[in-house]
């Protein structure tokens, strides 16, 4: 029996289904411009709250680069899409600007005109930016305007005119390694990489639900760190994994049904706390999207729709593309629903147009994989979050219960406030039947209650969604004897 000090959450032998959490908060990793801010070190390896695109840029910089910035796709699709904005997020950027940066300054001739200045940059650290001869606070400011990716320097007092010469660092994002995005937690207490998804509990009171990594979860190195950052986050809150496959493994094209469904066998995708995506998509203005990043942004607005409860799937919802897209120099055109089922039947959720629209399209976990499941509750990605959700909920709840007398008065008030919320969810459709709590002598050993350690148990079967519709359609001659009736 292991030492057990607080409140806790475990996943049962499934007898239909059991469930999760509180709130939805995706948390992404990877590479944000934040050489474009200033006092950047603030915001190296750290959890930042994103609420809006100007929280985002203030905090972690813009850039439309995102094959080098990968962090700015997450911050488009969720604060700056034409279908709808959903927050917050939780971003952790890794590059470092004081470690991934060129080996030698960039010297540039400037031009001032009327005491002003201006260049495209989107790899410039700011912070290191010097005029000749001038001081910074005295002689000019120094601004950066995200929409144009322009460095603009304004004159303080007196106007600067003709050339200047100037000298600055720039970053080199690859030099960033899916190593840093691994990172960890050392023993002096230094956090990296997805070891800093243990800090947004304690540090901005989040519990942390999404794991996303866009452009690194499909390395299976990367994906693997996921899964383990997103288990038992803080000894406590449980989150699952969005992932991709890739359309491209080194020089490997992974850019048809046969080839994504292969790679996602060989590399193992198949936890029951991940939902797996391929392929990418294009939007209007030609912007590359990852699958998982729209992935998390519709379970974001689902849930907000259903009052922070992941009791839907994010499958056959819309989103803003217009084409699948299999990488550079793919001669595949895409594929319709009928095939996206055969990537479904494995596990994988995809894009499709259906319905006048383009959609999500799979409401399964990395588990499934039709006609070889063993466990219920990994067939819907909606079951498994709920599980998550009804896990870290209770844990959240009673967290300041812990070590306060357990009388049998408690005992009980703490089954019938579990009862309560898994009734309410049931009212509402999250459960189907009657979910039932249970504080039951064969869970809690009288060496359990020396201890100190009590267990409630909970059943319960989250709500399926409605996967498929079939109208058995006949044709009958009955119609014929409406000649010889009577009129």
């Amino acid at each position: 029996m292991d030492y057990k000090h607080g409140t806790y959450g475990e996943f049962a032998e499934s007898i239909g289904a059991i469930a999760t959490q509180s709130g939805t908060m995706a948390v992404y990793v990877g590479v944000a411009p934040v050489n474009l801010v200033r006092g950047y070190a603030q915001y190296v390896n750290n959890p930042a709250k994103l609420t809006d695109f100007a929280t985002a840029t203030r905090y972690m910089g813009y850039s439309a680069n995102w094959a080098q910035f990968d962090l700015c796709e997450a911050f488009k699709i969720h604060f700056n899409n034409p279908m709808g904005n959903v927050g917050p997020i939780v971003a952790i950027n890794v590059l470092d600007p004081a470690i991934h940066k060129k080996d030698a300054q960039t010297a540039k001739s400037l031009a001032f005109v009327n005491g002003r200045a201006s260049f495209v940059s989107d790899t410039i650290i700011l912070d290191t930016l010097v005029l000749a001869d001038k001081v910074e606070g005295t002689d000019f400011t120094i601004d950066y305007d995200f929409g144009k990716g322009q460095v603009i320097i304004n004159s303080i007092g007196t106007p600067l005119a003709g050339t200047i010469e100037a000298s600055f660092s720039e970053v080199d994002p690859s030099k960033v390694t899916q190593d840093d995005i691994i990172g960890g937690v050392t023993a002096a207490g230094e956090y990296s990489g997805l070891g800093c998804v243990g800090l947004v509990y304690p540090e901005l009171n989040l519990i942390p639900n999404i794991i996303c990594c866009p452009g690194w979860s499909d390395i299976p190195e990367v994906y693997n760190a996921m899964l383990v950052a997103g288990t038992k986050i803080n000894g406590h809150w449980d989150a699952i994994v969005c992932a991709d496959i890739p359309v491209l493994d080194g020089a490997t094209k992974v850019d048809t049904i046969e080839a994504a469904k292969k790679w996602k066998g060989d590399n193992a995708y198949v936890s029951e706390r991940a939902k797996v995506f391929w392929p990418m998509a294009k939007d209007n203005e030609g912007n590359v999207y990852h699958a998982s990043t729209m992935g998390v942004w519709q379970m974001l607005s689902v849930d907000a729709q259903n009052n922070g409860i992941p009791m839907e799937s994010p499958s056959n919802k819309a989103v803003p593309i217009v084409k699948q897209y299999f990488g550079e120099g793919s001669t595949n055109r895409g594929f319709d629903q009928q095939r996206a089922n055969e990537l479904n039947a494995d596990g994988i959720t995809t894009i499709v147009f259906w319905g006048g629209l383009w959609v999500l399209w799979g409401p399964h976990t990395a588990a499934y994989q039709y006609g070889a499941i063993t466990d219920n509750r990994v067939v819907f990605d909606n079951s498994i979050r709920l599980m998550m959700y009804v896990s870290n909920s209770f844990q959240q709840e009673h967290a300041l219960t812990i070590d306060k007398p357990m009388t049998k008065a408690m005992a009980d008030t703490i089954k019938n406030r579990e009862q309560e919320k898994m009734d309410a969810l049931a009212a509402v459709g999250a459960f189907i039947g009657t979910p039932v709590v249970e504080f039951k002598e064969s869970d809690n050993s009288t060496g359990d209650l020396v201890e100190g350690n009590f267990t409630w148990g909970f059943k319960g079967t989250p709500t399926p969604p409605f996967k498929s519709g079939t109208m058995k359609v006949a044709y009958t001659t009955e119609g014929f004897d409406s000649y010889f009736g009577e009129v």
